[in-house]
């Protein structure tokens, strides 16, 4: 199934929940999400590296995909409650690469290269 970063937006939010009225609690709950996600996949890297040496088996790579899957949820997520729409993200983020790599520094250092 092949879909838009605004539909995939869609879907996910239709599984969040607001916790909190006071939208920066809530905002903060996606951002630390993110990040414990994120974690995550780090955690299930590492024993990947640590104790199978690199080897990636099938199994490892649906687990990779669950966790991943849980980040780009709370980024979709977070993203709508700041009023910011994933394909518009994504389609910044491309030009912006592009861009560094048109000039020669997409391997510089710094967020404005």
């Amino acid at each position: 199934m092949s879909m838009t970063f605004d539909e995939y937006q869609k879907q996910a939010l239709s599984t969040a929940v607001d916790s909190y009225d006071n939208p920066t609690l809530q905002h903060s709950i996606w951002a630390m999400g993110i990040a414990g996600e994120a974690g995550e996949v780090l955690e299930k890297w590492k024993k990947i590296v640590a104790y199978k040496k690199g080897n990636v088996s099938e199994d490892d790579l649906n687990e990779l995909a669950k966790e991943l899957g849980d980040v780009v949820w709370y980024i979709a997520v977070l993203a709508h409650s700041l009023g910011l729409s994933l394909d518009d993200i994504m389609s910044r983020n491309v030009q912006k690469l592009q861009s560094r790599k048109a000039r020669g520094v997409i391997a510089g250092q710094g967020d404005n290269r």
